[in-house]
Formats: structure tokens, sequence, C-alpha cells
């Protein structure tokens, strides 16, 4: 292992007594009050590693898959160099050298490695949701296609996440609703405008369905607030007195009855209800962190 710098031995320390003051990270880690964890673990590993998967996601900022408890911190490294073994921590060796930048003064594998590496193990719609938050924060479509165009282990899930991907996304949530209507065959436009007449703004809507003068939107908790509630029923009055209609939506809608979705969209659109249309989503959902099972999926699969 390499020698670490004077900051870090500052910072961190290994070893099994670190005396009073220090915070205990893992067995025979421990750092100072005010120090990250990150930080911490970062004293283990050779330079030529860094931090990736969901833990990159989070230290990015990016919006995160309902994720289950206790997963270990996730790190990427090349195989030329020994793999970091310590319990709370899983290393990763990949082929070629970890892109990374800093963040925090601890190295994070770059935005379009760190997809790479949670689509080895994430489900497809965990996925999307993953790519939408890193298109908003900068990352653009072309760093993630090459990244997806090698023959790495997760590349073709990537590439079909990347091809469900939509900038316009505001929440994971929204991300939701929106593969949920492109799975039953309803196409939407994201962050539509509503204008009247004469042009002036009205209100822009999450989802749109072309062709109608309806928007599907999510109502998550900030909805419940009584100023955010006011402001809403203003809004619905505006859009009803220009011939729109809102529909709102929340988590038990598209994960418990996703079906009462399919039905607002089939009358929406004047086509035929078809249950069956709803298979799809419920695959991708029965897959992903915002089920039990994928939850316990992923939790075994990092774990293991």
């Amino acid at each position: 292992m390499e020698q670490r710098s004077g900051d870090d031995v500052e910072r961190a320390i290994v070893g099994n007594r670190a005396g009073p003051g220090w915070v205990r990270v893992a067995h025979g880690l421990h750092r100072r009050p005010g120090c990250d964890d990150v930080t911490a673990w970062q004293t283990l590993l050779p330079t030529s590693a860094a931090f990736s998967h969901l833990t990159a996601a989070q230290l990015h900022g990016w919006w995160s898959p309902e994720l289950p408890p206790g997963l270990p911190v996730l790190v990427d490294q090349p195989r030329a160099d020994a793999r970091s073994r310590r319990a709370g921590i899983r290393v990763t060796r990949t082929a070629l050298a970890v892109p990374w930048v800093l963040i925090g003064g601890v190295r994070v594998a770059t935005p379009a490695h760190t997809l790479l590496a949670c689509a080895r193990d994430l489900a497809l719609l965990d996925l999307v949701v993953l790519v939408d938050a890193a298109l908003r924060a900068g990352c653009t479509a072309d760093e993630i296609a090459t990244a997806a165009a090698h023959g790495s282990n997760g590349a073709p899930r990537l590439r079909r996440a990347l091809a469900m991907a939509d900038v316009r996304s505001e929440s994971p949530w929204e991300t939701l609703l929106r593969v949920l209507h492109v799975s039953v065959g309803a196409p939407v436009v994201p962050q539509h405008v509503v204008r009247t007449a004469d042009g002036a703004f009205v209100a822009r809507g999450d989802l749109w369905l072309p062709g109608t003068r309806v928007l599907h939107e999510y109502d998550g908790a900030v909805h419940r607030t009584a100023q955010t509630h006011a402001a809403d029923l203003r809004r619905d009055r505006a859009l009803t007195a220009t011939g729109w209609t809102r529909r709102g939506y929340v988590a038990s809608d598209l994960c418990q009855s996703p079906g009462t979705v399919l039905r607002d969209i089939d009358a929406t659109l004047g086509r035929r209800h078809r249950p069956e249309r709803i298979r799809r989503w419920l695959a991708l959902l029965a897959a992903s962190t915002y089920s039990p099972s994928g939850r316990a999926r992923l939790q075994a699969r990092l774990t293991a």
C-alpha cells in the first residue's frame, strides 16, 4: 500500500487504538471530527483507485434510487494494484485505469465512468434515474455514449438507459412517471409550457401528452405543505380556465396501483383500455430498487 500524505495522517488513522477525539469509521480505521468518512477510506487506497459506482454517484450529488441499507463503500481500481481489503469497502478491479476527478479532496470516478460502474449492478429503471441526474448535472450524452461504447460489463444496459434518458427531468419520481408512460406506448413531452391564446404564461407541466390538453405530474411531499398546496390550487384553476386538465400522481400510484395511471392514459388518448400494457412497467419496477425484491437483490449483489 502506498504511503499516506501528512495531511491524510492528520485527518485519518489506521490502527485499532486511535486515542481520544477520533471517530471510528470501521474496524481499525478512524477519522478526526469534521472529516468525512470517505477521506478516511481513501487512506487505505492506492492513488490509482477512486470511489466509484453508487458511492461516486452520491459524491457527485446526483439523485439516488431507493437504496437498501448497509451497502459498502464502492471503489474501482486497476488490476495491476493489489486489492484493498477491509470490511465495509468493496473494490472492483478494472482492466484500464480509472478516470477520476477530485471532489472535496477525494478521488471520485468521472461521471461517465461512475454510470458505467453502476450499470454493472443496477436495474435499467434505476440506471435511467441516475443518467437523468448526471445529464442534469452537466455530464453530456456524448461522454456517456463513449463510456458505454466499450465491451465492459454493464455497457449494453447503460446504452439502453441513455436512450431512455431525458435531461429535462427534474426529480427521480418524475423520471419514473415518464418511463411508465413510455413503457405503455404513450410518448410525453417533459416541462411543457402552457400559454393562453395571446401567449401569456399559465404553467409549466411535468409531462404533456401530445395531441391533448392534459398534463400528468408527480406530486411529491413538497406539495403537501399549506403554502405549496395553495399555489397548486391557483395553478389548477388557471389551467382549467384555459381548457387544460392536470392530473397529479404520488409514489403509491406508480408502484402499487400503476393500472390506474394506465387507465387515465388510455382515456386521455382515446384508445381502448388494455390492462396488459402495464406488464412492461411492472417488469421494470420489479427489477429496480423501487420494489422490495429489487432492493434485496442489489443488497445481496453488493454485499456478497
